[in-house]
């Protein structure tokens, strides 16, 4: 047969079958036109891809429908509704193009209409998977299941099935090319289990998906009605405690810390708004969000760049600056490096602050410092329980909330003046908060949720470590910071001290210039400290007579050098080098450590008629006391080999003084320097001016290590003193003293008391 072809798009007709479509190629309008023309029969066919346009046979199927045209209805615009109904499968066995449409060469199938058991139970079997398949989908008409059940042809209820049950255009094709009916439910059969078990998978979600939505807005009806209660009653709203679990939860707390929150946050919702149960809670959840739990800023650790930083910043300190960039170093090789605790100890005015304010600047770490000087109660470390009337959370977790980072650097000023009364000890809080293997859970008693400090690089400073309790100094790297040279003083001066302060007070390089000379005069005449800062606020005040000079009209670039510095501070308070003088018996020049740096001390003794007293005046503590008595004792066991009298004890007076008697003076370093100045002036034999000794005494002459070496040999260099006699135990010590000072004295070290004799007393 050969008839007008129409191709369809995802479309297939099955035999027996109504079915209406659109057309809207002119080719297919055109066979269509020719069809009604003639007997009203056209061939349909799917074609294989429904992207092309004009398909020619080997973009068609194989199999099609002979169809009869019933309506046809011309839409506006090209498009043609048309209904037909199936005939007949046909196999497409050529296709002849005109230039108007297309014809097909069919050739017509026949179907068997055996019926056998096994087609039998194909039937039942499909018609029961159908009826399934009929449940799962509510939208399916009734009249189709009602047709299915009353189907009895095997290939008609194949067709039928097929054609009204929404499956892929291929396996529509499928069905129809199988021309055995039996062959035909099998592939059905295939389809249609495919098609519940996916539907019944789907149908199981959506209603898990209407459960959930149901208990949603039950919920949500209660919840309404509870707030509406809640406000009735003037408690707090939940939707509050639901933003505070919000927010807990989007920080991603360890477990133990987001329930103990979460809780509170419940609790809140329960609260009245206007309670101070409520206020409490809620100031105590806003704290605990406000920490910064996963926040942290990346450490730049560059050791070149951190070097500038450093060297630009301070002059000197070489020691504490290399402990720096090894840490910086360590830290990049091993990431994984907990902070670090350092202790910068020194005298006041060294830079201890200031560097731990640099060491930040070169890590691109955030700052937080905090001041321990007076303090005495341990809440103030640990925080408050909530429970108190204005508890707060301690200093130390008020310091990471204000750096805002978990591995910031917090500065602990002054811990060497920390107190102790009824209210605790702060020190031994501190023992938990610098422990790296303790402070990874420090639980401050305010927040009591655990917060990990070990990321944070904690640095002290301390004048002393004397009055640092021996467990707290024990969990710290002491880093100690001398006493600065007058030449290390004239480069942070005019690198730092100058710049800063003619800035402060408005004065120009124009109006003022510091000589080199000048600078000098002033470090040596005006200032005696181990630090800058006396010589800052002498600086200082030059810039302030210099602003006033210009108030009042002078107009003259000053220059500030030895001459005209007198006319700016004065009278000079120090001589550069003190005037030794000549050799006096009984005058001996010690060395001692004060938390300000290093000092000269004068030791007098005078020898009366008498009974053998001891006088002791000069504000001595009872550690000086002591050395006297050692040093009285040591003289006795002597006599014969020094010449003195073997019954001094009983017919003379000993009278020891040391000058600036109303500051008070203690320690065991002086025992050395008490003996020789007892034994000159029992003998009368004058003790060298150009001296200067320090160590302590024992009863059998022993000469005994001593500490703070390098800020006592500071002070015989700022004094002009060449000689310093040391414990030879000292001697290691050395290398720690400062090149300058180093080169310019000359060090005697001596074990026992015989050899400061030889070297001192003439």
């Amino acid at each position: 047969m050969q008839l007008p072809m129409i191709a369809l798009r995802g479309l297939t007709v099955f035999p027996q079958m109504y079915i209406h479509f659109d057309i809207g190629r002119s080719k297919s309008v055109r066979a269509l036109d020719e069809a009604v023309r003639n007997d009203q029969m056209v061939f349909l066919v799917a074609q294989k891809d429904m992207r092309t346009n004009d398909p020619a046979k080997g973009d068609l199927y194989p199999i099609g429908t002979l169809s009869v045209l019933r309506q046809i209805i011309r839409l506006p615009g090209e498009n043609v509704r048309v209904l037909v109904e199936g005939r007949q499968r046909a196999a497409l066995m050529r296709v002849v193009e005109d230039d108007a449409y297309s014809i097909a060469e069919v050739e017509p199938l026949k179907e068997s209409k055996t019926r056998t058991r096994q087609m039998e139970a194909l039937i039942r079997t499909v018609k029961d998977l159908f009826e399934e398949y009929a449940v799962l989908v509510p939208r399916l008409s009734p009249e189709v299941v009602i047709n299915v059940q009353a189907a009895e042809d095997a290939g008609y209820l194949a067709d039928y099935i097929t054609q009204h049950i929404p499956v892929k255009p291929a396996e529509k094709q499928a069905i129809l090319e199988a021309v055995k009916p039996g062959k035909r439910l099998e592939r059905l059969f295939t389809i249609l289990a495919h098609e519940v078990e996916i539907l019944s998978l789907e149908s199981e979600m959506h209603d898990r998906l209407r459960d959930r939505l149901a208990k949603n807005q039950k919920d949500y009806y209660l919840r309404e009605q509870l707030k509406t209660i809640r406000s009735e009653l003037g408690e707090a709203d939940e939707s509050e405690s639901d933003n505070y679990t919000e927010k807990i939860e989007a920080l991603g707390l360890p477990e133990e810390t987001a329930e103990k929150l979460k809780k509170d946050a419940a609790r809140l919702s329960r609260q009245p708004s206007e309670s101070h149960e409520s206020a409490v809670i809620r100031n105590y959840l806003d704290i605990c969000l406000s920490l910064p739990w996963k926040k942290q800023t990346k450490d730049r650790l560059d050791v070149h760049a951190a070097k500038r930083i450093l060297d630009k910043d301070h002059a000197g300190l070489d020691k504490v600056k290399e402990r720096i960039l090894e840490y910086l170093a360590v830290k990049k090789l091993a990431p994984e490096l907990k902070g670090q605790i350092l202790c910068l100890v020194g005298p006041p005015g060294v830079g201890k602050t200031s560097v731990a304010i640099s060491m930040a600047r070169a890590m691109g770490r955030k700052l937080s410092r905090l001041s321990l000087g007076g303090v005495r109660d341990e809440a103030d470390i640990r925080g408050h329980r909530k429970t108190y009337i204005g508890a707060m959370p301690g200093r130390i977790i008020n310091a990471v909330r204000q750096a805002g980072s978990r591995n910031a650097v917090i500065l602990l000023d002054e811990v060497d003046k920390l107190g102790a009364d009824s209210r605790g000890d702060p020190s031994a809080a501190l023992l938990e908060v610098l422990d790296p293997e303790q402070n990874t859970s420090f639980r401050d008693h305010y927040l009591e949720i655990p917060f990990d400090l070990s990321e944070i690089l904690f640095i002290t400073t301390a004048n002393t470590t004397a009055t640092i309790p021996r467990p707290l100094l024990d969990r710290m790297e002491v880093l100690e910071l001398t006493s600065y040279t007058d030449e290390e003083k004239l480069r942070i001066a005019q690198r730092h001290l100058i710049p800063k302060q003619m800035k402060k007070h408005g004065v120009s390089k124009q109006m003022l210039s510091f000589s080199v000379g000048g600078l000098r005069d002033i470090i040596a005449g005006y200032t005696r400290e181990a630090g800058v800062r006396v010589l800052e606020r002498q600086i200082a005040a030059v810039c302030r007579k210099t602003a006033k000079k210009y108030a009042e009209g002078h107009n003259e670039k000053i220059i500030l050098n030895a001459s005209n510095l007198p006319d700016f501070l004065g009278v000079r308070k120090y001589r550069p080098e003190r005037d030794l003088g000549q050799p006096e018996v009984g005058l001996v020049c010690g060395l001692a450590w004060t938390p300000v740096g290093g000092e000269v001390l004068e030791v007098e003794a005078g020898v009366s008629e008498g009974s053998g007293k001891i006088e002791l005046t000069g504000n001595l503590g009872d550690i000086m006391k002591e050395s006297a008595k050692a040093a009285f004792t040591c003289l006795r066991g002597r006599c014969d080999a020094w010449g003195i009298d073997k019954d001094f004890y009983k017919n003379r007076d000993i009278h020891l003084h040391c000058p600036e008697g109303a500051i008070p003076k203690d320690g065991p370093s002086a025992g050395v320097t008490m003996t020789v100045a007892m034994l000159s002036a029992l003998t009368g034999r004058p003790v060298r001016r150009d001296v200067a000794m320090t160590g302590e005494i024992t009863l059998r002459g022993r000469v005994l290590p001593i500490g703070g070496l390098k800020e006592k040999t500071m002070a015989a260099y700022r004094a002009g003193i060449r000689n310093v006699i040391i414990p030879a135990e000292n001697e290691r010590n050395l290398e720690d003293i400062d090149p300058t000072v180093r080169s310019a004295l000359r060090f005697i070290l001596a074990d026992t008391i015989d050899t400061v004799l030889k070297e001192a007393v003439l």
